[in-house]
């Protein structure tokens, strides 16, 4: 009986045996669907008022991940606030206004499992007691780590 299966299996009928590719087609797209919806994109924005310094031996920072950006103005452009969030519109009113603003983005970062970091983008004009203070702040806040931001040439 089931060789008698297995020879009309096997009998001259010209069946049909390719391999239809589009359901592998479609799950494909779905996978790359999937994955760029769920790709997070994080983005530094940097205010173009801040002239940063050159460092010959500054390293690029490769991961993106946990910063928390404030930007520290020279005297140029300290009349209308010399510390600023990283879009440069928004400043910090007083210290305790940075402290909070810190606070809440460290949470932010500690709910994703990430540490965060200070990223401190200061003018090459600024001295540093108003970094010594953002940085105080930032500890105060409870972000110990700091980044200093620099350029190996400037990109005028």
């Amino acid at each position: 009986m089931a060789s008698t299966k297995l020879r009309a299996a096997q009998g001259g009928e010209e069946d049909d045996t390719q391999v239809d590719m589009s359901p592998m087609i479609d799950m494909v797209f779905l996978l790359l669907i999937f994955f760029l919806v769920n790709a997070t994109l994080i983005i530094v924005k940097m205010d173009k008022r801040v002239k940063v310094p050159i460092a010959k031996h500054s390293i690029k920072q490769e991961s993106k991940l946990g910063r928390i950006v404030i930007n520290v103005y020279g005297d140029k452009h300290a009349a209308d606030g010399r510390f600023r969030m990283e879009d440069g519109t928004t400043r910090f009113e007083d210290d305790e206004a940075m402290v909070e603003y810190i606070k809440e983005e460290k949470q932010k970062w500690d709910e994703r499992g990430v540490t965060s970091r200070i990223h401190l983008r200061g003018d090459e004009g600024v001295t540093f007691t108003y970094v010594r203070r953002a940085i105080r702040n930032a500890a105060e806040a409870g972000v110990n780590e700091v980044i200093f931001v620099s350029l190996f040439l400037r990109n005028d």
